[in-house]
């Protein structure tokens, strides 16, 4: 059984996983840590194997470190921070990823097949309006990952926040005479339950850490 935490349990991302670990046979959801339930990542990493942390970007980097020094494996969701810092850090291990939905995963390994023929592409990525981070850790993952692949991604990354929306992103690849678009939307955010599962049991066998993007899992 492994024992987990979640950090920014009150948000919306951090009620689903709540639900997800709940619903998970090999998992007991064993704390819930944010402000709004003036709870403390402290007051519950002492019960967990893994911490899963869907807070904010200010606090990402504070939190992930805090579960590294602890011994807590800690499963990172939220964007914005850079994790490098962390390597050595503490006896736990640290997996993040910018997208824990699957089709996002395929989406941007389309992406680098289609950069390879043709390298000229836009990134345009839709969140709901509470997303504080702009643009998304998925499209500047995206994009980096085009880059080393040769293609060139023109600036800016479009953004755009509204309500109504959940997370989507399409990436326009245009040559003479033709485009192709590729395009992955999570209409529910159940779509990133199975990755962030899968996360969780994995994060304790990993050799190196940090790792980053849920295709090092996949």
């Amino acid at each position: 059984m492994i024992n987990v935490a979640v950090a920014g349990a009150a948000g919306r991302m951090g009620e689903t996983v709540c639900r997800a670990v709940d619903g998970a046979d090999d998992m007991a959801l064993v704390g819930r840590a944010d402000p709004t339930l003036e709870t403390a990542l402290a007051d519950v990493l002492g019960d967990a194997d893994v911490v899963v942390d869907f807070s904010t970007p200010e606090t990402a980097l504070p939190n992930a470190r805090a579960c590294l020094e602890a011994g807590v494996h800690c499963v990172m969701g939220t964007t914005g921070a850079d994790f490098s810092s962390l390597a050595g850090v503490g006896e736990g291990n640290l997996f993040a990823a910018p997208n824990f939905a699957i089709g996002a995963v395929l989406m941007m390994k389309l992406a680098v097949e289609a950069a390879a023929h043709m390298p000229e592409c836009e990134i345009v990525e839709l969140h709901h309006d509470g997303k504080l981070d702009a643009p998304s850790g998925t499209a500047k993952r995206t994009a980096e990952l085009i880059s080393e692949a040769g293609g060139h991604v023109h600036e800016p990354i479009h953004s755009i926040r509204l309500p109504g929306l959940v997370a989507h992103q399409e990436v326009l690849f245009g040559g003479p005479g033709q485009t192709l678009t590729i395009r992955h939307d999570s209409i529910d955010r159940e779509s990133f339950m199975p990755g962030v599962l899968l996360a969780i049991r994995r994060v304790g066998s990993l050799e190196r850490s940090p790792v980053v993007g849920l295709e090092a899992l996949l």
